[in-house]
């Protein structure tokens, strides 16, 4: 049996580093086999399924991929998320331009 998907072979390439090098992202693995050790992502893929993916009918995938920014732009910037009090981009204080 092999390594949860967060810990697969495409976490561990020479992209995937030289990605997260070029962004300043530090990557953290999780345990095998115990999704509840990355619970947050695990809700989110949760509610990505229920309110984008499944929530109506699309007649194509491209339909469907073609929904997903304007859904982001909904979950992230209008709806309210009860463990931020808010939505989530009242959080960020880095955005580009808030700073002189």
């Amino acid at each position: 049996m092999s390594e949860e998907p967060d810990n697969g072979s495409a976490y561990r390439s020479y992209a995937w580093r030289d990605a997260c090098t070029l962004l300043g992202v530090r990557h953290k693995r999780t345990r095998p086999y115990r999704p509840q050790t990355n619970g947050k992502i695990e809700r989110f893929h949760r509610t990505l399924a229920d309110g984008w993916a499944y929530a109506r009918f699309y007649g194509s995938e491209s339909e469907r991929r073609a929904a997903l920014p304007a859904w982001l732009h909904t979950y992230n910037h209008h709806r309210h998320h009860s463990a931020v009090g808010a939505a989530p981009i009242s959080r960020l204080n880095n955005l580009p331009g808030h700073h002189s």
